[in-house]
């Protein structure tokens, strides 16, 4: 009896893990996905950066706020979650620079979208009632200010080749940013359940 006891107890204790299910942890797969995401923005290079100096735009990254320790655990999933989502609205705009082996593209799209569904797996749990809750700094507008700048520009640009390889490395810029916010929540133990 005391053996079926043990054995119970470990089962509860590993479901319970980072092995286990009953938490929302954050995967390995995810961040081979943002590397891999990262990976593709980098072989989307078609133009030299330097033809197109004229164009270039400081968008006003947040960056201070996804690689600081400004939020807490339920605000930088948040953010995380938002830029991802941004990212992947951005890339599937009606204009993508016709530049693009859209082979490479499609394959960007597919990331995000894996990030995504990755990411949702925990997005209920972990976002709940508490981003009503987030007081002076909205992180999450601050994101979506900065995304609607990107629009905006590639906008007044008319989708110009050019304005999208300066776009393609701000993207890069945000998507790194990203990557340091999943290596940060998972250092915060990786369980966005727990507070």
């Amino acid at each position: 009896m005391a053996f079926v006891l043990s054995l119970l107890m470990a089962l509860v204790l590993v479901s319970y893990g980072p092995g286990g299910s009953l938490g929302c942890y954050l995967s390995r797969r995810l961040m081979l996905d943002a590397r891999e995401n990262l990976r593709l923005l980098d072989r989307m290079n078609r133009l030299s950066p330097h033809s197109c100096l004229q164009d270039r735009k400081d968008f006003g990254l947040p960056q201070e706020m996804v690689e600081g320790d400004q939020l807490q655990k339920d605000q930088a999933f948040s953010v995380l979650y938002e830029m991802l989502q941004q990212t992947f609205n951005l890339f599937y705009t009606e204009h993508p620079s016709a530049a693009w082996d859209t082979t490479l593209l499609e394959q960007l799209r597919t990331g995000l979208q894996q990030q995504l569904e990755d990411l949702d797996t925990c997005r209920g749990p972990v976002m709940g009632e508490k981003d009503s809750e987030l007081g002076k700094m909205d992180p999450i507008v601050t994101v979506k200010k900065y995304f609607q700048g990107i629009h905006d520009y590639l906008q007044e640009k008319e989708y110009s080749d050019c304005a999208w390889e300066i776009v393609r490395v701000e993207m890069m810029r945000a998507l790194t940013s990203s990557t340091t916010l999943q290596k940060r929540l998972t250092k915060m133990g990786g369980d966005l359940n727990s507070p």
